[in-house]
This record gives structure tokens, C-alpha cells and sequence, in this order.
């Protein structure tokens, strides 16, 4: 993790992966989305399928809000593959006491005052498993949540 939220980027010839790691601070809605669409640019510039930049976007700036949203600060990782693309998003915070229940569209614990800003609508979590060809999340309540999503490229 970096602390000062630089980018960390990094190639490796031998695996042909490239990583980039972004830190998420709480409650920045001015900044949510910064991250999802710089993660898109560095997909286009390294040429992948625009259908799978897409999916890889919509699943990263939804894990992207939710940090801002819900979290006491996280950070989101991207890694490319030759294969495919693998999403780590982690955080410091409340946790989810029901991953089933998070998990049903519609469903959020947003405050008011979130919701007033356009967010919270309870599509996070189902859009992330719905664009990802592999999601997993586990959660501690008091702890933290991580999610990991994979999209075949």
C-alpha cells in the first residue's frame, strides 16, 4: 500500500503482468471514480478488448464508491495477466454483517446524505458480480471487507 496515494506500478517481463495499486480514502466523493478510470485508461493503452475494459470499469467504480461509501479507507488493485484481469479491493471498515442480503439489488445501508448525492442506490455489489467471470467477497464485521473479481480476457 502507499500511504501518500501515488501511483505503484509495476511491469514484470518474465510473467508478462503489470500491477497498480491505489489507496481509497473515506468519504472523498470528489475523488470516487478517479481510480476506475485511470485503471480504464491503462487497459486501453495496453490494448485490451474494449468489451472486457468495459466490464473491468463498471465493477472498478463500483468498488470505488463503496470505499468511499461505506469504508474507514481501502485501496484497489489491479493486475493484468495474459490470460486475464484480476481486481483486489480491500478495506478498513465496518464490515458487512450479511454478504447475502448486501448482495440483492436495491439493497443498501447508505445514509441519507449519501443517498442526496446520487449514490447508495443498493447496485454496487450486484453490478460488480454481474460484470465479473469470478467474484468473491469475504467480510468481518468490526474488520474489514475483500473483494476479488477476475475477467477473462
Amino acid at each position: 500500500r502507499d500511504p501518500e496515494n501515488r501511483c505503484v506500478a509495476m511491469l514484470n517481463e518474465e510473467q508478462e503482468t503489470f500491477q497498480e495499486t491505489r489507496r481509497v480514502e473515506a468519504g472523498n466523493f470528489a475523488a470516487a471514480g478517479q481510480i476506475a478510470a485511470s485503471f480504464k485508461n491503462t487497459l486501453r493503452k495496453l490494448g485490451v478488448a474494449s468489451p472486457v475494459v468495459r466490464r473491468v470499469a463498471i465493477a472498478s467504480y463500483e468498488a470505488e464508491i463503496n470505499l468511499a461509501i461505506h469504508s474507514w479507507g481501502g485501496f484497489m488493485q489491479l493486475r493484468i495477466y495474459p490470460d486475464k484481469i484480476h481486481l483486489l479491493v480491500e478495506d478498513v471498515g465496518p464490515g458487512i454483517a450479511d454478504i447475502e442480503l448486501a448482495m440483492q439489488e436495491g439493497y443498501s445501508t447508505a445514509s441519507e446524505e449519501v443517498r442526496m448525492l446520487g449514490f447508495g442506490a443498493g447496485m454496487g455489489m450486484p453490478n460488480m458480480k454481474r460484470c465479473a467471470d469470478l467474484f468473491e467477497i469475504g467480510s468481518v464485521p468490526g474488520k474489514g471487507t475483500s473483494i476479488s473479481m477476475s475477467f477473462a480476457i
